[in-house]
């Protein structure tokens, strides 16, 4: 979808613009934590994945012992501790991490931000980047 220069956002403040602003980037960079958890996941999944194949190797190696460790403490361990759970293998694995913050933190923020648009620029989103690109624009045809 294009620009559409007709609606600028010339009735907003410059304050509401900047506060439009801020809450934007607050959700832009939310988004890219939410690739960079995605990443963490993945990369955590794939390591997991080697060390699987290690099991099966040590053990073809006759290294029992050491094969049996990963199998019994180490593949099924999460990557966070929860912290209200007596058993020691009550440990969050990464996609309940993901989902998580997908589900509850991301979506929510989400929201509040488009309740924010809605409210204070009538759903009208990027405001700022909306008037500055008149501006520039209108300075380009004088000069």
């Amino acid at each position: 979808m294009g620009s559409d220069n007709k609606h600028h956002s010339d009735d907003l403040s410059e304050q509401e613009r900047k506060a439009l602003h801020q809450v934007e980037l607050g959700i832009e960079h939310l988004h890219r934590a939410h690739g960079h958890l995605v990443s963490f996941h993945h990369d955590t999944g794939r390591a997991m994945d080697h060390l699987a194949d290690a099991e099966d190797l040590l053990r073809q190696c006759g290294y029992d012992e050491l094969a049996d460790g990963l199998r019994d403490e180490y593949l099924p361990r999460g990557v966070v501790t929860d912290s209200t759970a007596d058993d020691t293998h009550a440990e969050r694995w990464s996609y309940d991490l993901l989902e998580n913050y997908q589900d509850r933190f991301l979506a929510d923020l989400v929201d509040f931000g488009e309740t924010v648009t809605q409210q204070v620029a009538d759903g009208l989103r990027h405001a700022a980047e909306r008037k500055q690109e008149f501006d520039w624009k209108g300075r380009a045809r004088r000069e």
